[in-house]
């Protein structure tokens, strides 16, 4: 008998079917497993942590979540509008309610800084190295931003309407911090925004106080999630400034102050309720126009402010670089020696720290540290106040 040998085959409509149910095991058993999901980054600043702003005006921040939510106040001084921000941790998805433009990814790696202030802000958290930009290279002070520059890690910009925007598109910055003036508007910067740059107005120069002027730093912060370095920080400035300021509270002589020179036909004091004027009566002086209830400078003539210099027993702010002395002084304008003043060599100029390039550190580094401004002043009207101080902004004109 020959044996044969029997396969069984399957029907052909059965092998897609038992692949097909095989298949679905394998899906099934691979999708009822948990992938792991990358965690979003959030923000959520410790309660003690977060900053509180007490003596700005210009600007607000709240916490909500994993967001920031920045609110400039008046950016254009006269302008009453309001312009938001949401400041987002990278990777995080930006909340509703908000334009491409209002949204700033956090912590900034590039900023572009269009006043000499920024560095200022920049230098006081010690980052100056994400500076990428800046409207002038030439009026800087901060030696690190110097060396940046000098290596070629910082480029100019320009200003105002001569932003090279083709420049900036291409170094694409995390952000661009611009000053906010009378004359400024938003669309100015539309094709940055456009772009993707975000475009965040810096008012600080408005502020009424000192304190409320260094106090933008805090916005600084909130950029760099620096809140508690700059928490610590403020502290120890905002309590020197007011320690030294209960110093004069109780002095029987208040000078009087003049401030400025006359230039192209025109002086101009700051105004009553100025952050300039504010440092005078808290360095214990007194001042003529502290009843004007304005901000920024009030432009006079020179025929108006002549009466009231000859008598003034304090000549503050005097000029500009080229007035470095008496005789400088004079070359402008015979008149000035009629001045109390000038005749009793009590002139003072904030020029103590200009560099070989001509950058003012009192406007950079003193914009910060109010309390060294005002130790400055209380040296030169109340010197037995402080009797080793020596000046650290201002000094005196021969």
């Amino acid at each position: 008998m020959i044996k044969r040998k029997i396969t069984a085959r399957l029907p052909k409509s059965a092998v897609p079917i038992w692949l097909t149910f095989l298949f679905a095991l394998v899906l099934a058993s691979s999708t009822a497993r948990p992938v792991p999901s990358k965690p979003v980054p959030t923000i959520n600043v410790p309660v003690g942590e977060q900053v509180s702003v007490r003596y700005a005006k210009g600007f607000s921040i709240k916490y909500t979540g994993p967001y920031k939510i920045v609110s400039i106040i008046s950016p254009f001084e006269k302008k009453v509008d309001t312009i938001r921000y949401v400041l987002v941790q990278r990777g995080t998805p930006p909340p509703k309610g908000f334009a491409a433009s209002q949204v700033i990814e956090i912590p900034l790696r590039k900023l572009v800084a269009m006043s000499s202030m920024h560095v200022g802000l920049a230098a006081f958290l010690g980052a100056e190295d994400l500076i990428v930009g800046l409207a002038n290279l030439k009026y800087v002070s901060s030696p690190k931003v110097l060396r940046r520059i000098e290596t070629g890690k910082i480029q100019e910009v320009g200003r105002d309407q001569t932003i090279n925007e083709e420049q900036l598109i291409t170094m694409q910055p995390d952000l661009l911090m611009a000053m906010g003036s009378p004359t400024a508007r938003m669309d100015r910067y539309r094709t940055l925004r456009d772009a993707g740059i975000p475009v965040l107005i810096n008012s600080e120069w408005v502020e009424t106080t000192p304190l409320g002027r260094a106090e933008w730093v805090k916005l600084m912060a909130a950029l760099l999630n620096k809140e508690k370095l700059v928490n610590q920080k403020f502290s120890q400035v905002e309590n020197e400034y007011k320690r030294l300021s209960a110093l004069t509270q109780k002095v029987s002589y208040k000078p009087s102050i003049i401030s400025g020179m006359n230039a192209k036909d025109a002086w101009f004091v700051p105004d009553g309720d100025s952050y300039m004027t504010r440092f005078f009566l808290d360095a214990g002086g007194s001042y003529p126009w502290v009843n004007r209830r304005a901000t920024g400078s009030l432009p006079l003539n020179f025929e108006a402010v002549y009466p009231i210099a000859l008598k003034a027993d304090y000549w503050l702010n005097v000029g500009m670089m080229s007035v470095d002395s008496k005789e400088s002084v004079l070359a402008r304008d015979a008149r000035y020696a009629d001045f109390k003043a000038f005749k009793q060599g009590r002139m003072y100029s904030y020029s103590k720290r200009v560099n070989a390039q001509g950058a003012n550190d009192f406007w950079e580094s003193g914009a910060l540290n109010p309390q060294l401004v005002l130790a400055d002043l209380i040296k030169i009207l109340h010197p037995e106040l402080l009797p080793k101080h020596e000046l650290v902004y201002y000094r005196q004109l021969k």
